[in-house]
């Protein structure tokens, strides 16, 4: 291993969260967010474990290159790009099979003539914006809309879905619910004319995050989408889980230098933090490179032999400094080479995704998808390694049988 900063994935983990999605949603299907990086965690063989597992059913992403590298790499699951492909991306797009979102009549009419001209036919998905103002056609123009894909000799109408902006918040309780009321109208118009036309009806239907998922109503859903939860976070920190959640990520360096700082000298850049006494100082090689965020200056912490020591001025891009504490000893509390970890537990201590977003003004989702390309991250148990950011499977990822794939 050539580089000490290590991202430790543990597969137990996330198959035991995914169990618990599996609890709350019963025999519907279940397609996991895997889009950026399956959230810092490694979307192929994550991906992978969880097909080889039967533990999902779909796969979500955001761009066409991720859905891509998932099929690329053994992914035989359907995969759903969540928002729509410009012209451009449509003939890579159904080259690699993906399921597509459409919005609008431009949107459907482009699909359309790709798969045309390619000869297949398209899987799509009709967003309807039902309150977050992002993408989507508004309610009273998705039967029409709905009406047009229906129309397509080579699109199948496969699904109908929403995104909700606040399932997580407890004081948008009744939102959400007056939400989906709206969304399941809606898909109940789109039925009935479907029948009505002697059409079979569109088999799935998804609305659900993980703060639905936690926290409302999934009647008239075929299908939901977990994200954060299947990675051990609920979406939001305050509002306790319904099931246990274990994080899946932990963050490992080591220490890479100890040195004595006289009272009154400065540590990094700025000068903003000043030993008050003699103090030892460690070195460890993690930055904001690696994604641990500037923000930590001085208030963020890391863990050295079950002990949290902060950190001592700013957050280099490359290197962060701890204060160990005064120097009124001869050797310091720590050595070069003590494993250290900046997300995760060590023996009795713990510092969460959840822990450093509260310090970096933001939430879990962004501390774990902040996680550098350049940090390996290594498979628990299976050993398997992956580094983002290349094509190539790495040979210990790799199954006897992929050559014939």
């Amino acid at each position: 291993m050539l580089y000490a900063t290590t991202a430790r994935i543990d597969l137990d983990a996330l198959a035991d969260n995914l169990r618990q999605v599996r609890r709350l949603v019963g025999d519907r299907a279940i397609m996991l967010a895997v889009k950026g990086d399956a959230y810092g965690h490694g979307a192929v063989p994550v991906s992978r474990y969880l097909q080889d597992e039967g533990l999902v059913d779909w796969f979500g992403v955001a761009t066409v290159p991720e859905g891509m590298e998932l099929q690329e790499h053994g992914i035989r699951l359907p995969i759903l790009k969540l928002s729509p492909c410009f012209p451009e991306e449509l003939d890579a797009a159904l080259g690699a099979g993906l399921a597509l979102a459409v919005t609008d009549a431009t949107t459907i009419e482009a699909v359309e003539a790709a798969a045309a001209a390619h000869g297949v036919i398209a899987h799509v998905h009709l967003k309807v914006d039902t309150g977050m103002g992002r993408i989507g056609c508004p309610p009273d123009e998705a039967l029409p809309l709905a009406d047009d894909i229906s129309a397509c000799e080579h699109l199948d109408f496969q699904g109908v879905f929403t995104h909700l902006p606040a399932s997580d918040t407890v004081d948008d309780d009744a939102y959400t619910r007056d939400e989906l009321a709206r969304f399941t109208a809606v898909v109940a118009r789109i039925q009935d004319a479907r029948r009505a036309a002697g059409q079979p009806p569109v088999p799935l239907v998804h609305a659900s995050n993980s703060g639905a998922v936690l926290a409302h109503d999934l009647t008239g859903l075929t299908l939901v989408r977990p994200g954060i939860m299947a990675y051990g976070y609920a979406p939001d920190p305050t509002r306790p889980s319904p099931v246990p959640l274990r994080p899946v990520m932990t963050l490992t360096s080591r220490v890479v230098a100890v040195k004595r700082v006289a009272a009154g000298e400065t540590v990094s850049y700025g000068r903003t933090w000043t030993a008050s006494v003699d103090s030892w100082i460690a070195t460890v090689p993690v930055g904001y490179a690696d994604g641990f965020s500037r923000r930590n200056s001085n208030v963020g912490h890391m863990l050295i032999g079950g002990r949290r020591y902060p950190v001592a001025g700013r957050v280099c891009m490359d290197l962060t400094m701890l204060d160990l504490g005064p120097a009124d000893t001869a050797t310091p509390p720590v050595q070069v080479g003590d494993e250290v970890i900046w997300l995760g537990t060590q023996e009795r201590e713990q510092i969460t995704a959840d822990e450093l977003a509260a310090l970096m003004g933001t939430i879990s989702y962004e501390v774990v998808t902040l996680v550098s390309p350049r940090i390996l991250r290594v498979y628990e148990p299976t050993g398997a390694v992956y580094q983002i950011g290349s094509y190539r499977l790495p040979e210990r990822l790799a199954r006897p049988d992929d050559s014939a794939r």
